[in-house]
């Protein structure tokens, strides 16, 4: 089975480059971030004639995050039991079911926008209510897996020039230490350091041409637990999906298993 985790930044803007995307990758399920939708505008149809079966948790404008299958879509949980509120609203950034025996999250962390933010403080508590709300499917003995846009990049290495981040989200310890609690739950990184490059980004800024000169981060995450690390046969960032007109600026991470 071949899962993958996308940050699509709009599904009405990818929509071309992901339909084609999934007819070529053979992708059996697709975590998706910010869609950028309201669930009437998500393209369910479309989908639907490539096979796959969809579910998205998404109010419009920004954040949504959903699931595409065509191994099943069993069990879908809409949002974070127990998770905070910003500015009032429980945002739509997680999403979870069974697809194909494997327990599936599609996750997008709220990005922080600056350590004196408010917004900073809230990443710090959703976090801390996705770690209580997973560490039960992480102990369990069925393959689980928690993917997205984690908007934290776990080591200085997943970084291309830590000194251009210095006093930024991203990269604090608070951040990392979060991070660090939710492996602690029972999962680990499973797509391996280095992969078949030195610098396996999966996000690189649309400004001063970043994705050229390879200045991004690894913030697009695999975090599984032992069944479903065990079952783990390959996975690659697909910097191909990155180039060209139209492209988010994230690109795929894509993890194969055999279950």
């Amino acid at each position: 089975m071949r899962i993958a985790t996308w940050n699509v930044n709009s599904i009405t803007a990818r929509l071309p480059r992901l339909l084609a995307w999934l007819e070529s990758s053979g992708t059996d399920v697709l975590c998706v971030q910010e869609t950028k939708c309201t669930a009437e505008q998500f393209p369910t149809e479309q989908l639907r004639e490539l096979g796959y079966d969809s579910s998205v948790h998404a109010t419009g404008r920004w954040n949504g995050v959903a699931l595409l299958s065509r191994v099943g879509l069993e069990d879908v949980v809409h949002g974070l039991t127990g998770g905070p509120e910003y500015e009032g609203v429980q945002e739509p950034r997680a999403i979870s079911a069974t697809c194909g025996g494997a327990r599936i999250w599609s996750v997008y962390v709220p990005n922080g926008r600056e350590v004196a933010h408010d917004h900073y403080a809230y990443k710090l508590r959703w976090l801390e209510a996705l770690r209580d709300a997973v560490a039960e499917d992480a102990a369990a003995a069925r393959p689980f897996a928690v993917l997205g846009d984690f908007n934290i990049a776990p080591t200085d290495d997943d970084v291309w020039d830590l000194s251009f981040f210095e006093g930024s989200t991203h990269i604090t310890e608070p951040e990392r230490a979060a991070l660090a609690a939710l492996r602690e739950t029972g999962l680990g990184d499973v797509v391996p350091r280095p992969l078949k490059y030195a610098h396996p980004f999966t996000y690189w800024d649309y400004r001063q041409l970043c994705f050229p000169k390879n200045r991004g981060m690894r913030i697009d995450l695999v975090y599984g637990n032992k069944p479903f690390a065990d079952a783990v046969r390959d996975s690659y960032v697909d910097r191909e999906e990155r180039k060209g007109k139209g492209a988010s600026d994230h690109a795929p991470v894509v993890v194969d298993l055999e279950l």
